[in-house]
């Protein structure tokens, strides 16, 4: 199917956060810490007052009241300082440029202190977490390591690095907010979730759920940044309560950088071993992360090892550091992405070490049951993803000496790894009505993050009534509408559609009306390791002279259960494998050291990749049905197409340059170093 949204989206008729028409609207510009680390002394805001069109300069001098256990979005509670960019002090005005104006002008005396921005293996304040997202044991340990290493025929001890990232989605985050004369609170926001974001803002304000309404409509990616409510949100009702009047409020791609999250850097140590037919025998992943003062936020970096490869010794471990920074959080297959770029990088180290082809390696170490828990596996198709892979990518025309083919100034080589992501699903809510036209509305208060959701509950739906997908109609994004979880996690589809088929299962029973809560469904699945797979194929060519790394091919093949909508999964993989290669080549968030904060604030020094940046990429799938997963039979795939890129292109690399390099992105600098 086309999107259905497709044709408000071209002509600009979809409503975004910042656009909803509202009357007597107000602006909000926050003002932001320029030290990374003390206490506010003292907030003079008698400038900015001064200065036409302001209303009020809001900061920790007057605390606006709030609820208590707000975190990191408590604004204004305390003088304390966390990070460099913290949000201490906003303008609201009649006008945008009459709120930066003055938000220019708003003088913070600080007490600073010494700051600690610095993530390494041997910092003194790691320690083990409780867990891991989302609620991961922090370590696991089967078997005698050490003994495993002491026979294996080679071991590969290596170290591998991934810097910042910032998410970048093309909307900035916004909120648009007003306050109704009863007391209920409206927000137009930049939310995956709007069920999870109304919950969060009655928290904060220490409102009844029922007196909080939030609307995303439309929102312009997310990558997880939008997962969880942003400081933007509380701060446009924060001032909307204090001038009484509608707040709107769009952070600016600079302070999106600061204030909305980021992945955390990782320092990931891998010991493994294997005999002479490439069995392993020993496999260790130990991560190092951090996390700022204000909350944890402890990435699940080591955990895909655990449901990997047959090891009869595994041992997988956290550790994280406080520092003077801000809280990382959720970017696009958190855990997954930098901890299958580590674990695939030291396997493809591995392979040349036992002189292997590295699609055998990963097909010798295929597990039977799960490698951690000994779980089953709903399906597990990765086997087959490889084959697939090497047979379309034409992988046995490979050279497997490393550095030897060549262009002129051109360094040719390829590299392969392998993806997973979990296959979750959760609770979830939905009705289904029939119109008086004899057309079915569904409801359901899921998020379209641009990943096409209506269109996939659509089809969902109409299958599941027997209908043409033109006679259902689906609203979503509203807080208003039956709960459901965020777009987030590979669960989206999985987790609404469940409750839709279910929803419009009654319908067909009742004849005008069905509803449906999975509660007791999910919490009722059988006990199965559920993950999508897939391999990921890279051809690059490097050049000698200038070092530059040019992606000519990218193949990725995929297992995901059944595919709901081909083209909308065809755009969710290769859009997952073209920021995987910006992870891999170009995307890096610097850290000033020296003054804390971020470094790279912009799209103009933050590079994504443009279509330019690969000449061709190509993502297919097998036909696989999961019975065990829920009713469509289908697996979340709009993150493991990020996992594995960045692997398969730095394997690559090496490929065709014979030097490795460990620390991404792999720049010409980089390369040059040889």
């Amino acid at each position: 199917m086309n999107r259905i949204e497709g044709r408000v989206k071209v002509t600009g008729l979809a409503t975004y956060a910042a656009e909803y028409p509202v009357e007597n609207v107000t602006y909000a510009f926050p003002v932001q810490s320029q030290i990374a680390k003390g206490r506010v002394r003292h907030v003079d805001a008698q400038a900015a007052l001064a200065m036409p069109g302001v209303l009020t300069v809001l900061s920790g001098e007057d605390p606006p009241p709030l609820a208590s256990g707000a975190g990191e979005l408590a604004l204004f509670q305390s003088r304390e300082v966390a990070y460099r960019g913290q949000i201490v002090a906003a303008v609201v005005a009649d006008t945008y440029e009459n709120a930066r104006a003055a938000a220019a002008v708003v003088r913070v005396d600080y007490d600073p202190d010494d700051h600690d921005v610095s993530l390494r293996a041997d910092h003194p304040g790691l320690y083990k977490p409780d867990h891991v997202n989302p609620a991961y044991p922090t370590d696991t340990e089967k078997g005698d390591i050490e003994a495993g290493l002491a026979r294996a025929a080679a071991v590969v001890d290596v170290t591998y690095e991934t810097p910042v990232l910032h998410n970048n989605p093309m909307e900035p985050h916004a909120a648009l907010a007003s306050w109704d004369d009863e007391g209920r609170l409206l927000v137009y926001d930049t939310a995956q979730g709007t069920t999870l974001s109304r919950n969060t803002l009655a928290k904060v304000f220490g409102l009844p759920k029922e007196r909080v309404r939030v609307v995303s409509r439309h929102v312009g990616g997310g990558f997880g940044s939008k997962g969880t409510t942003r400081p933007q949100a509380v701060l446009a009702a924060m001032a909307a309560r204090a001038v009484g009047r509608p707040v709107k409020l769009v952070l600016t791609r600079q302070q999106m950088y600061d204030v909305t999250g980021y992945r955390t850097p990782t320092i990931q140590r891998l010991r493994i071993g294997a005999d002479a037919e490439g069995r392993l025998t020993a496999l260790e992943h130990v991560a190092y992360e951090q996390t700022s003062t204000l909350e944890e936020f402890a990435e699940q970096t080591a955990t895909p090892t655990r449901i990997m490869y047959a090891a009869p010794a595994l041992r997988t471990a956290h550790r994280l550091v406080r520092l003077d920074v801000a809280t990382p959080s959720w970017m696009r297959a958190p855990g997954e992405c930098p901890g299958m770029y580590a674990l695939e990088s030291a396997l493809d180290e591995l392979a040349y070490a036992l002189g292997m082809d590295p699609v055998e390696l990963r097909i010798v170490n295929e597990p039977e049951t799960e490698p951690d828990r000994g779980l089953p596996f709903s399906s597990r198709n990765l086997v087959g993803c490889l084959r697939e892979g090497a047979h379309r990518f034409g992988w046995e025309q490979r050279d497997p000496a490393p550095g030897v083919r060549r262009e002129g100034e051109w360094l040719i080589g390829t590299g392969v790894a392998a993806s997973t992501y979990p296959a979750r699903r959760s609770p979830s809510k939905a009705r289904a009505v029939v119109q008086d036209d004899g057309d079915v509305l569904v409801q359901v208060a899921a998020a379209d993050i641009g990943t096409g959701a209506r269109t996939a509950l659509t089809r969902i739906a109409a299958e599941a009534l027997g209908l043409a997908p033109e006679r259902v109609h689906v609203e979503l994004g509203d807080s208003d509408l039956p709960e459901a979880p965020v777009a987030g996690g590979s669960m989206g589809t999985a987790s609404w559609g469940s409750a839709v088929v279910r929803a419009c299962e009654e319908l067909k029973s009742d004849g005008r009306e069905g509803t449906a809560d999975t509660t007791e469904e999910v919490q009722g699945d059988a006990a199965f390791s559920r993950h999508a797979f897939g391999a990921q194929f890279a051809e690059v060519r490097v050049s000698s002279v200038t070092g530059e790394v040019r992606v000519s091919r990218l193949l990725g093949v995929f297992a995901a259960g059944r595919i709901v909508d081909a083209k909308l999964a065809r755009s969710q993989f290769i859009g997952g494998m073209t920021m995987g290669m910006g992870m891999g080549l170009m995307e890096e968030t610097l850290t000033d050291e020296e003054f804390g904060g971020f470094l790279r604030r912009d799209l103009a020094q933050y590079h994504v990749p443009a279509c330019a940046d690969v000449l061709d990429v190509e993502a297919v799938w097998l036909d696989e049905r999961d019975s065990e997963l829920n009713p469509m039979a289908s697996k979340g795939i709009g993150e493991i197409g990020i996992v594995g890129t960045a692997a398969a292109i730095g394997n690559a690399v090496y490929h065709a340059t014979g030097h490795r390099v460990r620390e991404l992105p792999i720049t010409p600098g980089k390369i040059l170093m040889f």
